[in-house]
């Protein structure tokens, strides 16, 4: 068990914020960043958003285009098609989107409907409200012609019925880099997002947030993804932050906005996102011991930086020469 104390987290500090002040430092030498996007399957989602940045696209066309990508993918047992079930056997989706001029649209507990995103974007667009949950959510995805797709895919299925013999909750960190055949039975996955951010030709930002939540959670849970202030920000005087983890952790500190305006207050993107991790170590103390929370950011001017609870958190980059690489975040514990 790791030991939170004041001493030994001051000492954990000190040598993650040197790791991330040299990577940070690294990275503000490269070419400015156009999208970012947390683990590993990032960098697919960032090869469809550089596409659509290309084609003249805009920030928020860029981020629901990233999004949609693992939202699609069956084989992605943490968002959309293919996510894992709550405990009653339900795909039920959340997510959100969010511009840099106060745009905001969210949905949670979405069923039957692959590409929560592009449905928090019409709430956005389309209505005077800002989150539509459940049923409501569901008809409103319906009336603007979405169509409803069986989102429990045989595999995740499987998974769920070989979860039900010990219906044992004991969530693992950095599953969503597990492929589903090794994530199975053998755990739960724990922080179950896609968090995208991104800049357009023209300087503006957005970010998008889509997530099937915490695997075989209780029926009706929301975690932090579709949660404006926690799972994600955008702010068009500084940049923007998304979080992926245990939802829980990161409501109580409203991550991706503590981590935004700490760069207000000038910070560089990694040491805001230490800081925030730093903050939800001190408040939980061995209640995060094993724990996953990452956190990820990209200022107005690209920069960007993460910091993460535990090692294994990956996010990928898009570089505004078109490269694309999947780095690995500095972590407080490990």
């Amino acid at each position: 068990m790791i030991n939170l104390s004041r001493r030994s987290l001051i000492a954990a500090s000190g040598l993650a914020a040197a790791g991330a002040a040299a990577a940070g430092s690294a990275l503000a030498e490269a070419a400015p960043v156009v999208m970012a996007s947390t683990w590993d399957f990032g960098a697919a989602a960032n090869a469809e958003g550089w596409r659509v940045r290309q084609s003249g696209g805009s920030a928020l066309d860029m981020v629901e285009a990233a999004a949609r990508v693992p939202e699609a993918d069956p084989t992605n047992a943490s968002v959309g098609l293919g996510g894992y079930p709550d405990r009653d056997g339900h795909v039920t989706l959340d997510a959100v989107i969010m511009d840099d001029a106060g745009g905001l649209g969210a949905v949670c507990a979405l069923e039957d409907v692959v590409h929560a995103v592009s449905v928090a974007r019409r709430v956005m667009e389309k209505t005077p409200h800002v989150i539509l949950v459940g049923a409501g959510a569901r008809d409103f995805a319906l009336s603007e012609g979405f169509e409803t797709t069986n989102l429990l895919t045989p595999q995740a299925e499987a998974a769920w019925r070989e979860w039900l013999k010990t219906a044992r909750y004991a969530p693992r960190a950095n599953s969503e880099n597990d492929d589903w055949r090794r994530a199975g039975a053998g755990g739960v996955l724990d922080h179950d997002t896609i968090g995208v951010l991104g800049r357009d030709a023209t300087g503006r930002m957005a970010g998008a947030c889509t997530t099937s939540g915490m695997a075989f959670k209780m029926r009706g849970r929301v975690g932090d993804s579709p949660i404006v202030g926690a799972g994600l920000f955008v702010d068009g005087e500084v940049g923007a932050a998304t979080a992926t983890g245990v939802g829980e952790e990161v409501l109580r500190v409203c991550g991706a906005h503590a981590v935004v305006e700490a760069m207000r207050h000038g910070m560089d993107p990694a040491t805001a996102c230490r800081q925030t991790i730093e903050r939800i170590a001190r408040l939980r103390g061995r209640a995060v011991a094993e724990a996953q929370v990452g956190l990820l950011a990209l200022t107005k001017a690209g920069r960007v930086g993460a910091f993460a609870l535990q090692p294994g958190f990956t996010y990928a980059v898009t570089r505004a020469d078109g490269g694309t690489e999947i780095l690995n975040a500095e972590s407080l514990f490990g």
